[in-house]
């Protein structure tokens, strides 16, 4: 491998200059600029980016960690991240952690010891919360957290409202005449879960659907924010003997178990079973039927999480923010009217009856029976 001792040799100058030229430090002549420039492309020669490091005290790379690399919401923020690192002339580093406590911790110093210039953390859900703090102040490194809060006041924070967005979804299934929801959620203590769960709650019970607190509980199940855990989440509900007619899922992946589930057991979504997903993933338009979903914002979460970290890598701002962005609803094709405000909406004729549809027709007496 080429030195920079060669490339001098060949462009017949000395390293000092070479050294100036890669890093830029001072004015080089044009003509010795292009010798230099031409030996290194012709001798391959790459510098040391360690070595210009400890010069500079900056890398112009970026670290993020995230807890679920198969999870589409997470791959589609680090899309966003990388591409706004890269016009930004940074170099973005990725550690997945597989939800792992332990493996988040070697990766933090492991990033740390690449001289990373700031970090982006979206923190496993069965940490410590405590132990990651005090790892990040031994550290050092600016850092944003997005979608997980931790307890930790030097940290910024951009996240979504996920009680609001828990809201949005209930309050949407309710404006269709439903009562009885289900909930869905990811896995306990993961507080974009709980967040979205208080909303479920806070929706059922300001409707008057449910009268307290352990009659909803008695309709929530855990998925683990899989494809897989809403599956079998989905088969445990429909197995129950008084079936809800809509459900609440906290995760997109989630959702498209659920109607995988829904599917097998010969459940039509959505003239018998509404459901609503959470984080509009690009996989959520193409599910059989598309997906209604609470639509995180996650080209601003990717973008804001960049320049807020960038903002303290550069020194313009010292004290930590916090952003906490507003969701949206995504009406698609997996939620419909109640089949009573169906029922009640259809004219009494014999005349009228006899034009609905045949398969709306089978299906009511099964809605019937699934419904309160």
């Amino acid at each position: 491998m080429a030195t920079i001792k060669d490339v001098a040799l060949r462009a017949g100058v000395s390293v000092t200059t070479v050294s100036h030229v890669v890093n830029d430090t001072r004015h080089v002549s044009a003509k010795g600029r292009e010798r230099v420039e031409e030996a290194i492309r012709e001798l391959g020669y790459v510098p040391n980016a360690m070595a210009r490091s400890l010069k500079s005290n900056t890398t112009s790379t970026l670290g993020m960690l995230i807890p679920n690399s198969s999870n589409p919401y997470f791959a589609e923020i680090v899309r966003i991240v990388e591409d706004r690192c890269f016009g930004a002339g940074y170099t973005l580093v990725l550690c997945n952690t597989d939800d792992e406590p332990r493996r988040q911790s070697v990766y933090l110093q492991v990033l740390a010891e690449r001289r990373i210039d700031g970090l982006i953390v979206v923190s496993t859900g069965a940490g410590d919360d405590d132990s990651l703090v005090t790892q990040l102040h031994g550290l050092r490194i600016p850092t944003v957290l997005v979608d997980r809060e931790i307890a930790d006041p030097a940290c910024d924070l951009v996240e979504t409202a996920h009680m609001q967005g828990g809201l949005l979804a209930v309050r949407h299934l309710l404006s269709l005449g439903h009562k009885r929801i289900a909930c869905i959620g990811g896995p306990v203590g993961v507080m974009p879960s709980e967040q979205r769960i208080e909303g479920w709650r806070m929706a059922l019970a300001e409707s008057g659907a449910t009268p307290d607190i352990a009659n909803a509980d008695a309709l929530l199940w855990r998925g683990g924010f899989t494809s897989q855990g809403g599956y079998e989440a989905m088969h445990a509900i429909l197995r129950t003997e008084e079936a809800p007619s809509a459900v609440f899922v906290c995760n997109d992946l989630m959702a498209i178990g659920a109607l995988r589930a829904a599917h097998e057991s010969g459940v039509h979504v959505p003239d018998e079973l509404s459901i609503v997903g959470f984080d509009d993933i690009e996989l959520s338009a193409y599910t059989s039927p598309p997906l209604t979903t609470v639509a995180q914002p996650k080209e601003r979460i990717g973008a804001l999480a960049v320049d807020m970290l960038l903002e303290r890598v550069g020194g313009k701002r010292r004290d930590a923010r916090k952003v906490v962005l507003q969701p949206e609803l995504r009406v698609r094709a997996s939620t419909a009217r109640h089949a009573s405000f169906r029922e009640a909406a259809a004219p009494s004729s014999s005349s009228s009856s006899s034009s609905a549809p045949a398969s709306e027709a089978a299906a009511t007496p099964s809605r019937k029976s699934r419904t309160p």
